[in-house]
């Protein structure tokens, strides 16, 4: 069987456990793709980064971090899905991306995309946080990849 938190690479396998913490820490994960869309074609990339934030939402979980931090994390989450599919209107070549790769080009070992005006500096402090920590979730997973 595949570990779901293995790699952001990975299709998400959930066993019952993991889909009830999820549920615990994101009660709405399931309805992003629908909050994010400025039309119905973008529900199935939402659900794409939905799939591809998983693993990281569960890494997060097993971190054992206080449920403020978690939530602080995943509420950047949300914010970071949401400019992504925002971004696609504006970036054909984004547009033309899977939704891992596309994250990947949003964010790096420094910080998210800039979502100014939209949020505070210190709400895009955050952000640029939980992108960080994202970014380096996904270069162990790569490595992990090369090395199985």
């Amino acid at each position: 069987m595949i570990d779901s938190r293995a790699s952001i690479e990975t299709p998400a396998i959930l066993t019952p456990h993991d889909v009830q913490r999820l549920h615990q820490a994101c009660p709405d994960l399931d309805e992003w793709p629908l909050k994010w869309r400025y039309e119905d074609a973008d529900i199935p990339v939402g659900q794409r980064i939905v799939e591809a934030f998983t693993p990281f939402l569960l890494y997060l979980l097993d971190q054992q971090l206080a449920r403020s931090t978690v939530r602080r994390h995943r509420d950047n989450l949300w914010v970071l899905g949401g400019e992504l599919i925002k971004r696609r209107y504006d970036d054909k070549k984004l547009a033309r991306m899977d939704a891992r790769a596309a994250i990947s080009h949003l964010i790096d070992d420094e910080a998210g995309p800039l979502v100014y005006p939209s949020i505070s500096e210190s709400e895009q402090d955050s952000l640029d946080a939980t992108c960080r920590k994202l970014h380096k979730f996904i270069q162990a997973s790569n490595r992990s990849d090369l090395t199985k």
